[in-house]
């Protein structure tokens, strides 16, 4: 299991923690995740998410499903910071 960070801005905090698209993309990948929100920028927010198969990650992160996802929740892609477990 590999933990992974991943930091990064969306247009709107609350409609992102209550999507369910999370949940619907990566529970079936085995991905258990946490969400964080930064109390002092109401756009920021942040995950651990722990990854049984970091190639299938990778490749589910580099898909149409997970940007159509991202376009759903209101993720800034150009903000994403990703940061793996050494």
């Amino acid at each position: 299991m590999t933990t992974v960070l991943i930091f990064h801005e969306v247009d709107d905090v609350e409609h992102w923690l209550d999507s369910p698209r999370r949940d619907e993309v990566f529970g079936p990948l085995g991905i258990s995740i946490q969400t964080f929100i930064d109390p002092t920028d109401d756009h920021r927010v942040g995950l651990i998410a722990d990854v049984p198969d970091m190639d299938v990650f990778q490749r589910v992160m580099a898909s149409e499903v997970v940007a159509e996802a991202m376009q759903f929740d209101g993720v800034r892609p150009e903000t994403v910071v990703m940061m793996v477990e050494s």
